[in-house]
């Protein structure tokens, strides 16, 4: 089998599922690369799967996902039948970008498969356990819209100006444009021009005007 950091691509017959594979490690833990891979390989032949792409990627923030969506354009394409991934965290950046992502992977009719939380959307019951994800992840956007009421009472409470920054109102948009790209948010604050805690601000807005 073939692979590379970034992007890599085995042809090989099979009858079974096409595959993407999934391995990040950050700077500091890339001792673990291996054991991702090897996992995931083993994983691939037990199901009799081909391995058609697989994407290795070590980045220095816990939110960056750049290569990501290399394989998210693969599952657009339909050139794979299902992703997989060692774990859960491996893949998403946050719970809500986890369930958005697993929700697009099932709208395109593409699998997805973390071994460490045996979660196997290929199946039945896996994709009941996508839907408990769904409401978790509804559960926190409900925290964070109590958390940002409670923000804006207080300030009323104490006579502080409170509301949506001006700067966060004027890029919210393209923030989160960018953000589904998947760039970091060291990326997009380059991009657009404003500061990372500004592209954080502008996310969390986003986040509530989609719930």
């Amino acid at each position: 089998m073939g692979h590379a950091r970034g992007g890599g691509f085995v042809a090989r017959e099979t009858t079974g599922l096409r595959l993407g594979l999934y391995a990040r490690v950050s700077t500091q833990e890339q001792q673990t690369l291996a054991l991702q891979r090897d996992a995931m390989t083993a994983d691939a032949a037990q199901r009799g799967g081909a391995i058609v792409l697989a994407i290795e990627e070590v980045s220095s923030g816990a939110h960056e996902r750049r290569q990501r969506e290399v394989l998210m354009q693969a599952a657009r394409r339909r050139t794979i039948d299902a992703i997989v991934v060692w774990r859960l965290d491996r893949w998403g950046r946050s719970l809500a970008d986890l369930i958005g992502t697993l929700q697009e992977l099932q709208r395109l009719g593409v699998g997805f498969i973390s071994l460490s939380e045996a979660l196997d959307l290929t199946t039945p019951v896996g994709r009941a356990m996508a839907g408990l994800l769904a409401i978790f992840a509804e559960f926190e956007r409900e925290i964070l819209r109590e958390r940002v009421k409670a923000g804006i009472a207080q300030a009323r409470r104490r006579g502080t100006r409170h509301g949506r920054p001006p700067i966060v109102g004027h890029y919210v948009e393209a923030v989160q444009r960018l953000a589904a790209a998947g760039l970091s948010k060291s990326a997009i604050a380059k991009r657009v021009g404003i500061s990372r805690a500004s592209v954080r601000r502008c996310l969390e807005v986003a986040m509530l005007l989609l719930s």
